[in-house]
Formats: C-alpha cells, sequence, structure tokens
C-alpha cells in the first residue's frame, strides 16, 4: 500500500502539523484520530488495514489527520474561550490546508469525513457546518456534546461550534438544502458508550429533514474491533 509522511508549518496553527497519505488515487477521505490522538493512530489500531484492499485498488486516498484536542477542548490550562477559539482554528487548519490537499492527491469525486470516538465528534462538528465542503460525513461511536469541557462557560463561538445548540435553531433555507444533500452515517455499538448521543444526533438530524443513515451494531462496545468492522461497511468497493 502507497504510504506517504507529510508535514508543514500551519498558519492557521502557528506550529507544524503531520499527517499521513496512503493510496494513489480514488475518492478523498479524511480521518481523524480519537481524542488526543496522533496521526498515526488509525494506522497503528489497524483501521487504515481494514480497508488496504479498497485504497490499494484505487477506490480511496485516505489522509490520516493530526489532533491539537490537548491544546482545545482537552486544554484545562487555559479559559474555556480559547479552548473553543483553538478549536476554531482547527478547523480553519482542516479546510483550508488539508482539503486542497487531499483532493490535489484525489481522482475527484465524493469528499469523506470520518474517525472514530472523539474523532466523530470532530466529523461532525466540521462536517455539518460545511456541507458544501464535504459530501461524506462518517461518525463512529461519537459523542457530541461540548458541555463538560467548557466549566460551564459559553458565548457566540461555542454556540455555533456545539451541533446541539446551532442545528435545532437552524432555519437557513439554502443551509438546510446544503444539509440534505450530505451522505449522513451515525454508527455505534448497542453496548456503546456513545450510543445514546449517536442517536440523539440522528434524531436531531431528523427534526430538520436531514436524511441519515443510524447504525446500531448487535453485541458492540466502543472500541476498534467494531471501528474495523464498521468502516469497511461505510467505506464500500
Amino acid at each position: 500500500m502507497n504510504r506517504e509522511y507529510h508535514s508543514w508549518f500551519s498558519e492557521r496553527l502557528g506550529r507544524q502539523m503531520e499527517l499521513l497519505l496512503f493510496g494513489h488515487g480514488g475518492e478523498p477521505v479524511i480521518l481523524f484520530p480519537t481524542s488526543r490522538g496522533r496521526f498515526y493512530q488509525n494506522e497503528d489500531f489497524k483501521l487504515i488495514e481494514a480497508i488496504q484492499d479498497r485504497v490499494d485498488a484505487g477506490r480511496y486516498v485516505v489522509v490520516c489527520v493530526d489532533s491539537v484536542d490537548s491544546e482545545s477542548w482537552y486544554n484545562d490550562r487555559v479559559s474555556p474561550a480559547l479552548r473553543v477559539l483553538r478549536h476554531d482554528q482547527y478547523e480553519s487548519y482542516v479546510l483550508h490546508e488539508v482539503v486542497p490537499f487531499a483532493r490535489s492527491r484525489s481522482s475527484g469525486g465524493r469528499l469523506a469525513l470520518g474517525g472514530c470516538s472523539f474523532g466523530a465528534f470532530h466529523t461532525m462538528q466540521i462536517g455539518l457546518r460545511n456541507p458544501t465542503v464535504f459530501q461524506k460525513l462518517v461518525s463512529m461511536s461519537g459523542k457530541f456534546d461540548t458541555e463538560g469541557f467548557l466549566d460551564g462557560y459559553h458565548d457566540e463561538r461555542v454556540y455555533f461550534h456545539s451541533v446541539f445548540q446551532w442545528l435545532p435553531n437552524l432555519a437557513d433555507r439554502e443551509k438546510l438544502e446544503q444539509l440534505y444533500r450530505v451522505d449522513i452515517t451515525l454508527a455505534a455499538g448497542d453496548q456503546d458508550s456513545c450510543r445514546q448521543s449517536t442517536e440523539r444526533l440522528s434524531s436531531l438530524l431528523w427534526s430538520k429533514g436531514i436524511g441519515n443513515h443510524l447504525s446500531i451494531w448487535d453485541n458492540a462496545v466502543h472500541d476498534w474491533p467494531l471501528w474495523r468492522r464498521q468502516i469497511r461497511e461505510y467505506l464500500p468497493w
């Protein structure tokens, strides 16, 4: 399998960022790591191996990005306002640096965004805010509320980076039409700690007329064996 390491200085984040690219052609897929995970985590835990046949065959080009979770949501050394600001900068990095890179290395087609656990959190927080950028969202075992990271703090930026806050109030017809066209998958295990949050987001999306595929897997917990099976299902031939 073609594997490439890339690193560059991100002006938006003010530091060096690293990523891995797998594949030689096909539709682009951007995968986040789990909470505070690194760019090599999805490879180490064999998520990439689970879809190696599709990558080798030129079905997908997969970009595994790094996180800044320890500088944003999990950073209790700075104020909650700065935590959310750092996430906002990270979203900008993904949109304006990673997306063009992924597109440049792919053969075109739909751009997918995906991840497991906190990677699923990023998938939905960023993907739903940018429906003209991402055509497919794959969330595996995500928990989507942000209140637990912010010590009761709230401002406009918190609101617009918290899907359970802004989405219920979304009435803009153009934005809703854009979201109607996104292929959204929300998956969790039946014994998954994130099952309730996943089901809650699915229901919220349907309440706004936004179609999505909710899948609860039997005899499954919040762990990598489940996610390896799921990614083969949701990144098909």
